[in-house]
């Protein structure tokens, strides 16, 4: 390890501002394993880098504090008068909120809105760490100080000084400004901070660690009821609208169009597509190149491969940053790298992922996220075990697993609902970071996926974390942008599951079928519903599959009204009519009445009979015969 470590090291010319990022990459590449500590009566769930990094935070806070109060006397601040100077408010803890997220991304209507979708999602992934990054360096920090950033989300430590209060609020109108020039009102970006102690960071007294985060979402909040100000409110009443514009037809905005029909933005999203599945760098330029996409401070984003980069490095005045994909690298002002989750079926669109499912021609579409992770972040130790270098390695390993590991999961698909082996999932990530994530595909390979990712999770969080989902299933030509929001109320079903006043989430929710959502807890869901009633089904009816679904679709209706009794009398008299011709077949007679007596049970039952409705719709979906695959379902 020690010659990759040099290797790596090569890549830094000089221990000065443009290289810090870059060392804090290759930290992190090779001491994220290695405990913080080898003390034997010590934990060691602090990595060597998480310490190394928030020891590097700490220390710029308090240096920088006390420059801006021109202490130069250290030894008798920090060492003499230690007791009194943990008291002191030396910090002050950030954060920024982007929203808007969802509606930006969703607000598509045309072909190849996969692409669209999962250009616009990655845009707003570069935009965040693109407003982080100008902070940070208002700021005079490093990335080092980056406790948090994911969904839109962040929060960094900082010194509790003037030159800090004033770079936040300095930034927050350059961006804010871009954006109203931009988006209008569709992305909004809130900023807060808290001033705190070292005791604070303690949770000395106890509790006051958690109220830090408190104090910083209500002032978020009240930064998102009161947007604007007066003077930006007159200039949005007072824009006028241009003449000769016309409506993209990718977003549905007003704007001048190229041929094509597209938005100048939309138009540039379209293309940067591509860009993100095969090229490895994305970098910042000052000047507005023509193939870049506009970011915050008059700067543009342009991605590049390796060649290209190092001649940005070498030669052009206009080279600000870079972010690499996936890969850690150094060099300068290589600010850090992005996990991306960015896996795919390379050119699929959702008609060909549909065309590649088992049984019916659909789609599915997945959403979900982890439940509860915002209290898990802010008081998920107990209190002796608080603190903020557990809550940076804990936030940092939940980003990891949603955008690095999940390409792993997709890559090497396990669960199945039929039987098949190992293999990679016939879908594709639209986003996937911090705790939640959208990927479309074939509808069975979503289903599937969803079981494999909540059992990861819960491996990898050893029990601790749990995750709800909702999934919908769509012809391929159905508005994505529409099934967003549907299957957006899915998840918001297994989030209240199963009650709304005492819910325990950890559940996913599939198809709302006009009667009722079909929401069951994972385990359910697997050992009950799939393991039992399903393979029930499959086992007695795949012998005449062709009868099978005929016969399931008539008693599906008879299980939907079975308030009606005389609904029973005619689900007896089905299963009768199902009964071997050849009496004397010892083992058809036996399966029958095996079959006929636990149907005759479960649709008396009203949690079976869910269950029951939920399998039948399964095993119907999973054999409906191509040529049949346009029917209502």
């Amino acid at each position: 390890m020690k010659a990759d470590i040099l290797s790596a090291l090569n890549g830094i010319a000089t221990l000065d501002v443009n290289y810090v990022n870059s060392l804090l990459c290759v930290l992190e590449a090779y001491m994220t394993y290695l405990p913080s500590s080898t003390a034997t009566h010590e934990l060691a769930d602090i990595s060597l880098y998480d310490h190394v990094k928030m020891t590097a935070a700490y220390a710029n806070c308090i240096y920088r504090y006390l420059q801006e109060k021109q202490e130069s006397d250290f030894k008798s601040t920090l060492l003499e008068g230690a007791k009194d100077f943990y008291q002191e408010k030396v910090f002050r803890l950030v954060s920024l909120d982007l929203s808007g997220i969802q509606k930006f991304i969703f607000m598509i209507h045309s072909e190849g809105a996969l692409r669209v979708l999962r250009s616009r999602s990655f845009y707003l992934e570069i935009l965040m760490e693109h407003m982080i990054d100008q902070l940070l360096q208002a700021m005079h920090l490093s990335r080092a100080n980056l406790i948090y950033s994911g969904g839109g989300h962040c929060y960094i430590l900082a010194p509790n000084t003037e030159s800090t209060q004033k770079a936040i609020t300095d930034q927050q109108k350059v961006f804010q400004s871009f954006f109203l020039d931009l988006f209008d009102v569709g992305l909004y970006i809130a900023a807060a901070s808290v001033p705190c102690s070292a005791r604070d960071l303690e949770n000395q007294p106890e509790g006051s660690y958690s109220q830090l985060f408190r104090d910083l979402s209500a002032g978020l909040s009240l930064q998102k009821m009161n947007r604007y100000s007066p003077a930006e409110l007159i200039t949005l009443n007072r824009r006028k609208q241009q003449d000769a514009l016309r409506e993209c037809k990718i977003c549905k905005t007003s704007s001048r169009l190229t041929a094509e029909g597209k938005c100048s933005f939309c138009d540039s999203m379209y293309t940067f597509s591509s860009d993100i599945l095969y090229k490895d760098f994305f970098t910042v330029f000052l000047d507005k190149k023509a193939d870049g996409i506009p970011l915050p401070g008059g700067m543009v984003l342009v991605a590049q491969n390796s060649d290209q980069l190092k001649k940005s490095m070498e030669a052009d005045s206009s080279y600000v940053r870079t972010y690499g994909k996936n890969r850690f690298y150094t060099g300068k002002s290589v600010t850090t790298r992005l996990w991306i989750g960015d896996y795919t079926q390379k050119g699929k669109t959702t008609e060909e992922y549909a065309k590649e499912s088992t049984g019916i021609d659909r789609i599915a579409v997945l959403r979900a996220d982890v439940d509860d992770l915002g209290k898990a972040i802010v008081s998920g130790f107990e209190s002796r075990y608080t603190s903020l270098s557990r809550t940076a390695t804990f936030s940092r390993m939940m980003s990891l697993f949603f955008k690095h590991h999940i390409n792993e999961i997709l890559l090497h698909g396990s669960y199945s609902l039929t039987g098949k082996a190992e293999h990679p999932r016939n879908a594709a990530i639209v986003y996937s970071g911090g705790d939640d994530l959208f990927i479309v595909g074939s509808w069975d390979e979503i289903i599937e996926l969803a079981v494999d990712i909540s059992d990861k999770l819960k491996e990898f969080s050893q029990g601790t974390l749990t995750i709800s989902a909702g999934i919908g299933i769509y012809d391929a030509k159905y508005p994505l942008s529409s099934s967003a929001d549907e299957v957006a109320l899915l998840e918001n079903a297994s989030k209240n599951y199963p009650d709304p006043k005492a819910p325990l989430k950890n559940a996913v929710t599939l198809f709302e079928d006009g009667t009722e959502n079909h929401t069951y807890s994972w385990q359910e869901w697997k050992e009950e519903v799939i393991g039992e009633k399903y393979i029930f089904l499959e086992q007695f009816l795949t012998p005449f599959q062709e009868k099978g679904n005929t016969f399931l679709y008539y008693i599906l209706s008879l299980i939907r009204g079975m308030e009606e009794r005389i609904n029973l009398a005619r689900f007896a008299y089905a299963l009768a009519r199902l009964a071997p011709s050849d009496e004397k077949d010892r083992e058809k007679s036996e399966a029958y009445q095996r079959f006929s007596r636990t149907m005759y049970d479960w649709v008396q039952d009203k949690k079976h009979r869910k269950q029951l409705v939920t399998a039948i719709l399964m095993y119907v979906y999973l054999h409906r015969e191509r040529e049949g695959s346009n029917e209502a379902e």
